[in-house]
């Protein structure tokens, strides 16, 4: 038997300005600032022992916040210390996360919001079924050099009747 499904619960990014994401992320994403930017410090507490456990000792201090989309997806955004930005920005040969995906009928509008805010535009709107279907996507980068998709339908809408055959 087949395992059912499993939800997805969050995702994590690590930005530079914790205060200038949640910004960029809840203005123009439209995303709910469920906490708003906390610091934790390297100590003997619960959260501090957690995150002991997941970076190691030596973090010092972390600043967090909590957001959602529209769906319940959980948007976590951390400013840690000492952070810096990659050399690739879109390291796509190396394994791991390169990108998510947000989804809006209206991503010419929230591209022009993007780009607005500091973020860019990586490449032209491109359409999957040209004439046919009005599926559509692009990627883009946020003020930080994030890069995330924006599609313009759901991903099994997009990809259910076969978007490469």
């Amino acid at each position: 038997m087949h395992p059912f499904p499993r939800t997805f619960s969050h995702i994590g990014l690590s930005v530079p300005d914790l205060d200038a994401a949640v910004k960029f992320y809840s203005e123009v994403l439209g995303f709910y600032v469920i906490m708003p930017p906390t610091e934790i410090v390297e100590d003997g507490s619960d959260i501090g022992l957690m995150c002991t456990d997941v970076f190691g000792p030596g973090w010092n201090t972390i600043r967090i916040a909590h957001l959602a989309t529209a769906d319940r997806i959980g948007f976590e955004l951390f400013e840690f210390d000492g952070n810096r930005a990659p050399e690739d920005n879109l390291a796509f040969r190396r394994h791991g996360t390169f990108h998510f995906a947000i989804q809006d009928p209206d991503i010419e509008g929230l591209l022009a919001k993007i780009v607005a805010a500091g973020g860019k535009q990586r490449m032209p709107i491109r359409e999957y079924f040209p004439g046919e279907k009005p599926y559509r996507m692009v990627y883009v980068e946020d003020p930080f050099g994030i890069v995330f998709e924006l599609y313009s339908h759901s991903y099994e809408l997009t990809y259910s009747a076969g978007a490469y055959s």
